[in-house]
């Protein structure tokens, strides 16, 4: 049974995140061939992912498994806004978003956030925000080559996933 390891995120995970947002990527592509997505890529490179990490804005949580490989990782900006939440394909299926989701709530919650949650959402991943309690806010925007949905959480005073066990 391989156990995974919950810890925040650190400069050196860059490089891993970038893959993972990347590998990810082409299911929110408007294009097959992934045109127009340049400046997408360019702000999830591993160089822009750094920069997030470096940044107080920013945290990001990581889940790994033995051996170090990258399960899935979350990340807010601001403490209110869902800024990432990737989960690596081996392990989609297996509870880690809402693991991770519970994490970022309970950060944000530490940090004093108690109002209501922001996410861009892919239009794959919608259906998953959906079961947080996220809800659509406006039209789907299409914005350097990728479609996503505004969505808002309540908050976690109004999130069914208060209290759960982790």
């Amino acid at each position: 049974m391989t156990t995974l390891l919950l810890r925040t995120g650190q400069a050196g995970d860059a490089a891993a995140i970038s893959a993972l947002i990347v590998e990810l990527a082409p299911a929110f592509f408007l294009s097959p061939d992934g045109a127009g997505t340049e400046p997408f890529l360019a702000s999830v490179s591993a160089s822009a992912e750094a920069g997030y990490l470096a940044d107080p804005r920013f945290r990001f949580w990581l889940l790994e498994a033995d051996g170090g490989a990258l399960a899935g990782f979350i990340a807010s900006r601001d403490t209110s806004h869902l800024f990432h939440l990737f989960v690596a394909p081996a392990w989609q299926g297996q509870g880690l978003s809402r693991r991770l989701w519970q994490v970022l709530q309970d950060g944000a919650s530490q940090a004093g956030h108690r109002g209501p949650f922001t996410v861009n959402a892919s239009l794959p991943a919608m259906p998953v925000y959906a079961r947080f309690g996220f809800v659509a806010e406006g039209p789907v925007q299409q914005v350097h080559g990728v479609a996503f949905q505004p969505m808002r959480h309540p908050g976690r005073a109004e999130c069914d996933d208060a209290g759960l066990a982790r």
